[in-house]
């Protein structure tokens, strides 16, 4: 493997690394908004 083909592979992981961490983040944070956002719907029964 030549001297390129490590810096490539450095590059690449890199920014893999820095890049994941967020984009789980915002996918994370659109699932609890979503699952949030849902109303919860509660009837009460009048008894006489």
């Amino acid at each position: 493997m030549g001297l390129m083909n490590g810096l490539f592979l450095t590059l690449i992981s890199a920014i893999a690394c820095l890049s994941l961490p967020k984009l789980l983040s915002l996918v994370l944070v659109r699932q609890t908004q979503r699952t949030a956002s849902l109303p919860i719907v509660t009837t009460s029964e009048k008894t006489y």
